[in-house]
């Protein structure tokens, strides 16, 4: 059942939410529901929100297999996180002891070919949720080169921006791109055992296509503010878009008198954690407790 997706920096979670026996917890990214089980069985109860409903399927039925009980130990709710503080509203729920918010792609979906993450092959889609209507498919054969380039350098940070939109234009004129084999051939193989020469570019795009950065933005402000006394808020990132959001956003809380940094730095991986997970190489965690 936990081939669905390896939970990273579990421990560390656990530790920084600080969990309680009966208390109360949002999972905003559900996934393949690893951390919500460990908060489970150390004793708090869990709203899971995930905007795949992929995910959500699996990780009920594995909360369930572990003898945990829906809607008496856990909730799930189909929906971006953006939209936590309506989805407290609406459940009439008064007391959020800690809420934590992975930012990254599950294995399961970077795996499964057929949602467009992965450099090995799919179609070029890359949705999150796969009901909203603009895929990556869209925006490479829909943006003009200068939008690639663009893109490329805002949520990608690659210094071959320029190259790579100049390449997909001029691919594009012949046919349509379509798959993520024909993006990955465009922009070239692996190069030695360093990260892929795709991999900026796949970032840029899934970030627009899901608007992940400004859905960020917005919502650790709504987190932090249905927190309850002493409540927490843990965030993990893994790249240095997502967590300069994260340091800003609450070092202006921390300015403001509301909260305090559980730690001054972010915590990273044991090399241990990194050995069995490489995906967990580039994750980073940071926890911020709101003044009673």
């Amino acid at each position: 059942m936990n081939k669905y997706h390896t939970s990273v920096l579990l421990q560390e979670v656990l530790n920084n939410l600080s969990i309680q026996q009966g208390g109360f917890y949002i999972d905003g990214t559900l996934g393949g529901g690893g951390h919500a089980l460990s908060i489970l069985e150390n004793g708090g109860k869990v709203l899971g929100i995930d905007q795949d409903q992929e995910a959500l399927n699996f990780a009920e039925n594995r909360l369930t297999a572990e003898g945990f009980k829906k809607d008496t130990d856990f909730w799930i709710v189909k929906n971006n996180f953006s939209q936590i503080d309506q989805i407290v509203k609406e459940r009439e729920i008064s007391k959020v002891d800690g809420i934590l918010l992975d930012i990254g792609v599950s294995g399961h979906q970077l795996d499964s070919l057929e949602r467009g993450f992965s450099f090995r092959g799919g179609p070029l889609d890359m949705r999150m949720d796969r009901d909203q209507t603009v895929s990556a498919k869209e925006l490479v054969n829909g943006l003009t080169k200068g939008e690639l380039e663009d893109l490329f350098m805002r949520f990608g940070e690659e210094p071959r921006a320029k190259q790579y939109a100049s390449a997909i234009v001029e691919a594009r004129k012949h046919t349509p791109l379509v798959n993520t084999e024909d993006l990955v051939r465009i922009i070239g193989g692996r190069l030695g055992d360093g990260a892929h020469p795709a991999t900026k570019v796949f970032q840029a795009l899934r970030i627009l296509v899901n608007d992940e950065l400004n859905v960020l933005q917005m919502t650790i402000p709504k987190a932090f503010e249905i927190l309850s006394g002493n409540g927490r808020l843990a965030i993990i990132t893994f790249h240095s878009l997502e967590d300069r959001i994260v340091k800003n956003s609450f070092n202006e809380i921390v300015a403001s008198g509301l909260g305090i940094l559980i730690n001054d730095k972010p915590i990273v991986p044991t090399e241990e954690e990194v050995l069995l997970n490489k995906r967990s190489r580039s994750s980073k965690l940071r926890v911020i407790q709101k003044i009673s």
